[in-house]
């Protein structure tokens, strides 16, 4: 017998908001019991820039949730203290180690109830932290929607925070749009199947449309250099003043064990998840080849089964989302059949097209996140050493109040967020200057090595992740195009190369490859979207799709 498909409201799922609540977040909790919580986080920029937050919330009463009565009250309880507590960590001269049990024990009882771990994930920055200007407008238009928090009460952090916010309300019909496809697909009611497709794939070019807009209102210096930091995590930020993760002290005077978690990052989004399921692509451990197959061209001879899970960063972002929506993709996971359904139907042109028009849809999606990541990293990194290279800072270890990002390796000394950009790009130029073997074959291995914030190397994991989208393809034409890998580009800045396809009959015709936009590589120096640059295993980027 089949298992029963998921219903989206046995799982805190949204039919019209996704994965977003369904009633908007409280914009403070009620009563007088948390007024000293709302105090500090509605003051958190003046707080940070006084040098005052640290000894305001050690002077905190330990506050009970006991009186947190309903799960949107909850939920504002996590994101208020999330801020709290990664400024209190970041907002210094150095970062501190143990967040004090005025707000570590609330803090970590949020997390209990609300099935998260202790640190400001996806859910608390994007998916509890907004709300509607007016009450009869769409969510989904970001002209209307403000951010609750903030830690640096710029637009630009709000907006960053929004494009998400969008995304997901937008993306929100495709839920149980593709849970009527995948009925339809028991059923082999092929019509509805393909309906269903094509209007997953217009929706899916919408989308990629919203996240463009990312460059409106965030620039790049503003978040390079002000909002990441506080975004970073705990986990192997040795080098970033955290050698051993951060302690939540839950007032006992026990002996306490460190711990260490990812930061935000956006694959912690539970409906580009729910994408990747419902196509049956399967995403390996970054640099992992797809069995069976050789340079992007796969054998089919059988239709193919739903991927079984193997352990990489996405599956493991699922530890980081609300429990409840973890465990929906894990329902849909065990009925999704719609890429077996197609396989098995390669003659209907209409269902394979739809189906491969998902694919390039969500591929070009992720290749429009690539160009965005170099955009606000990698270029604002080159810019970084040039100016360091121009006008050498003399003041090395200079801390000034404003945050600026860490760039960390075992090969860089130590340089916590407040060190100004000059310093940070001057310690970099610094250690290219190194010209005896061993230093060059260090810088080798640096630049080889280098880890995005999610826990693997940025551009490589980005690139893989968007590869893997085309592998599901059916047709045989539309898996060339979308399994043509990056290639090189053919003049400058040009995202589009030609690759010539042949038509069957001897010709070939010069056609556009999906992949190969410009992806700035080999000279990566600071990767990431938020909080950690760690070459080994570091944390969640927020951007990380």
């Amino acid at each position: 017998m089949l298992p029963s498909i998921p219903l989206p409201i046995d799982y805190d799922v949204s039919l019209h908001h996704g994965f977003l609540p369904s009633d908007i977040p409280l914009e403070r909790l009620p009563g007088l019991c948390y007024n000293k919580w709302e105090a500090i986080v509605k003051n958190l920029q003046a707080l940070i820039l006084s040098r005052r937050l640290r000894g305001v919330v050690e002077a905190l009463p330990v506050l009970s949730t006991d009186y947190l009565q309903s799960e949107p009250e909850w939920r504002r309880a996590y994101s208020v203290l999330a801020f709290i507590a990664h400024a209190y960590i970041w907002g210094g001269d150095s970062p501190v180690d143990r967040v004090p049990p005025t707000i570590s024990v609330p803090f970590l009882a949020t997390c209990i109830h609300l099935e998260l771990p202790p640190v400001a994930t996806y859910a608390g920055v994007c998916l509890w932290n907004w709300k509607p200007l007016f009450d009869d407008e769409p969510i989904d238009n970001l002209e209307n929607l403000s951010t609750l928090q903030t830690f640096t009460g710029s637009i630009d952090e709000s907006w960053f925070y929004l494009v998400s916010v969008a995304i997901e309300a937008r993306g929100a019909p495709i839920i149980p749009l593709m849970l009527s496809a995948i009925a339809a697909a028991r059923q082999n009611d092929t019509f509805i199947v393909t309906e269903c497709l094509r209007s997953f794939a217009e929706r899916l070019d919408e989308l990629g449309s919203l996240l463009q807009r990312m460059y409106e209102s965030c620039d790049p210096h503003v978040f390079y250099h002000r909002i990441r930091p506080f975004l970073a995590g705990s986990k192997n930020m040795a080098d970033a003043g955290l050698p051993n993760g951060v302690i939540f002290d839950n007032g006992t005077g026990e002996r306490q064990e460190y711990v260490e978690f990812s930061g935000g990052s956006n694959a912690q989004s539970s409906i580009i998840q729910f994408f990747d399921i419902i196509l049956g692509i399967e995403h390996r451990p970054t640099g992992t080849q797809p069995p069976n197959e050789s340079r992007g061209v796969s054998s089919r001879t059988e239709p193919s089964t739903p991927p079984t899970p193997s352990h990489n960063f996405i599956l493991d972002m699922r530890r980081y989302m609300p429990g409840s929506h973890a465990r929906f993709l894990s329902h849909v996971a065990a009925v999704a059949n719609l890429r077996s359904f197609v396989e098995a139907r390669p003659r209907n042109r209409a269902l394979t097209t739809a189906f491969d028009a998902c694919l390039a849809m969500l591929r070009a999606f992720r290749d429009k996140h690539i160009q965005m990541v170099s955009r606000y990293i990698i270029v604002k990194s080159r810019e970084s050493r040039s100016l360091s290279r121009g006008a050498p800072s003399p003041h090395r270890h200079a801390r000034p109040k404003l945050p600026h990002p860490v760039a960390t390796s075992p090969e860089l000394p130590y340089r916590h967020p407040h060190t100004s950009t000059a310093d940070a790009a001057s310690d970099v130029s610094d250690h290219d200057s190194l010209s005896s073997p061993i230093a060059a074959r260090s810088s080798r291995q640096h630049k080889k090595n280098l880890r995005g914030t999610g826990g693997t190397a940025l551009i490589p994991f980005l690139k893989q992740a968007r590869d893997e989208t085309g592998e599901p393809t059916i047709d045989a034409w539309a898996r060339r195009l979308l399994n043509n890998g990056p290639g090189a580009t053919t003049s400058g800045d040009n995202p589009w190369t030609m690759a010539m396809i042949g038509d069957g009959g001897g010709n070939s015709s010069p056609v556009a490859k999906l992949g190969s936009v410009t992806e700035h590589r080999g000279e990566m120096e600071i990767v990431g979207l938020a909080g950690t640059w760690s070459v080994d295993d570091s944390e969640g980027g927020i951007c990380h799709w």
